[in-house]
């Protein structure tokens, strides 16, 4: 029975630290915290469709090399998905040093991180893009009306950029 107390209260422990941890960055990072965590949930789907696609594809065409599970195209990806997050913490940077220098010359902005949503929300639009991609790869009927907007939404984001 005292095994069993210690594991509900690590459990506890465990789920209380997450919450505390999630709710600290919520209230340094307001908004963005949302995006930032579907943008990881996004991007795990995104490598998982990505595997299951090269898997379809190398059941189609067993006798072709080029197709299949390639470890170093999964390192690759993973790769290109640090550098997706380095260039998010760029922005969130750029936003930092905004806000600090707004306040120190005594102006007030409310948004906390503009940059930093700009770019998330343009490598969210990305990711989903590639997920309809990989479902096509595994067969699946992909709607050209959703990958279309999708496409059109991260083109506005561009623009809004520029």
């Amino acid at each position: 029975m005292e095994n069993v107390n210690t594991v509900k209260t690590v459990t506890l422990g465990a789920a209380g630290m997450v919450s505390a941890v999630a709710a600290w960055l919520f209230a340094r990072l307001g908004v963005l915290f949302y995006v930032l965590l579907v943008l990881a949930v996004a991007m795990v789907i995104d490598y998982i469709t990505g595997m299951l696609a090269s898997k379809t594809e190398a059941i189609d065409h067993p006798d072709d090399s080029a197709y299949g599970w390639n470890s170093k195209k999964g390192a690759k990806g993973i790769i290109k998905k640090v550098g997706y997050l380095c260039i998010i913490a760029v922005a969130m940077m750029v936003d930092w040093v905004i806000l600090h220098v707004a306040s120190d010359l005594g102006l007030e902005i409310t948004l906390k991180a503009f940059f930093g949503i700009m770019v998330t929300v343009w490598y969210l639009l990305n990711e989903a893009l590639s997920i309809i991609e990989n479902a096509g790869r595994m067969g699946a009927p992909v709607p050209d009306w959703l990958k279309n907007y999708i496409a059109v939404l991260k083109n506005k984001i561009e623009q809004k950029g520029e």
